[in-house]
């Protein structure tokens, strides 16, 4: 606690490296609720969706207002007290001097260096050490470092190839919907298999689909393959997906496939199809990126025999379940989806 007062009152410089609410999702409180006094800088594109799901999260979350850490209107004045930073822009406060370079992993995501009288600090989040569908790969810093300050969630797990796990992925689509069941689909598959074009494919996240116009918007932080598209037509106008608004809107026959939020499973869409499917063994579930504890996606990871529903029973798990992470690539990836 000392040393939480003692920031408080402090002038402390933050920085945030990436958009997913693991990093951010208590810097509204700390500015609007505490007598913090530090500024905050990121990236103009972490910005733009950093306010999409903090806007999000006050939405889905199940407390009361009296428990809320903070509300839209907290929000709205939080991210007028945000500074941008450019790739490679140097900006200077009270003699500390600090840049930053692209990190990969999500849009905007940035490595942050800070030089200190000299001694050159690197802190950084989550970053990719190799370039992905639509992202390019974390920069290589051409001199050394004095101190890393790193992130450390997947220190210590070994990672299939992207290649591997693509393979997983698309053997999924392929034995699910040949017995007529559900299954989440990537766009640029689908595109490259034309026996499966009277699929429907859905994706039920409005979330989503605002990120995407973010996505369009900073198309120059994109890799060189996406960038080169852009100029001829919209990479990400997925001609084989479909917008499902709600479950009433859902013609729920035959094989589909539907990403949907929240990626929890908690609540929502995603809730409500999980409870429509997860009694029918030709259906699946691919949980394509991290989750944390205590949601109804961490639980279903581990294949339990059961499952807790909305009403409070409990019924048989049948569904198949698979875990193929992919959150070392795109947002719209990250989308928990049946």
């Amino acid at each position: 606690m000392d040393l939480l007062s003692t920031l408080l009152h402090c002038h402390v410089l933050h920085f945030l490296c990436n958009f997913h609410l693991d990093h951010p999702a208590s810097l509204p409180y700390f500015l609007e609720k505490t007598t913090f006094k530090g500024r905050v800088f990121m990236t103009h594109a972490t910005k733009a969706i950093y306010k999409l799901f903090l806007s999000d999260y006050v939405k889905v979350s199940k407390v009361s207002v009296e428990d809320m850490l903070y509300d839209e209107q907290d929000i709205l004045r939080f991210m007028d007290k945000i500074e941008v930073i450019d790739f490679h822009q140097t900006l200077e406060v009270n003699g500390i001097g600090f840049w930053c370079y692209t990190a990969g992993h999500v849009l905007g995501a940035a490595m942050f260096m800070v030089d200190i009288a000299g001694v050159r600090v690197l802190y950084t989040g989550d970053y990719s050490r190799e370039e992905d569908q639509y992202l390019r790969a974390a920069e290589i810093l051409q001199f050394s470092l004095d101190i890393c300050i790193i992130e450390s969630t997947y220190g210590v797990h070994l990672h299939q190839p992207r290649n591997v796990r693509e393979k997983r992925f698309t053997d999924v689509i392929h034995s699910t919907i040949s017995q007529g069941g559900c299954v989440l689909i990537p766009d640029e598959y689908w595109s490259n298999h034309p026996k499966l074009h009277n699929i429907p494919i859905y994706y039920a996240s409005p979330l989503a689909k605002r990120c995407m116009a973010v996505y369009q918007t900073y198309i120059n932080s994109t890799n060189e393959r996406i960038c080169n598209q852009f100029a001829n037509s919209n990479p990400f106008d997925f001609k084989h997906i479909s917008t499902l608004k709600s479950i009433e809107n859902f013609n729920d026959v035959g094989p589909s496939v539907v990403m949907a939020s929240p990626n929890g499973l908690q609540s929502g869409l995603s809730r409500q199809l999980f409870e429509t499917w997860f009694s029918n063994k030709k259906n699946a579930c691919v949980i394509p990126g991290y989750v944390v504890e205590g949601t109804l996606a961490k639980t279903i990871i581990n294949e339990p025999k059961e499952v807790t529903l909305m009403n409070g029973l409990t019924a048989p798990l049948n569904m198949q379940v698979h875990y193929i992470s992919f959150s070392l690539m795109q947002i719209l990836h990250r989308q928990v989806c049946s």
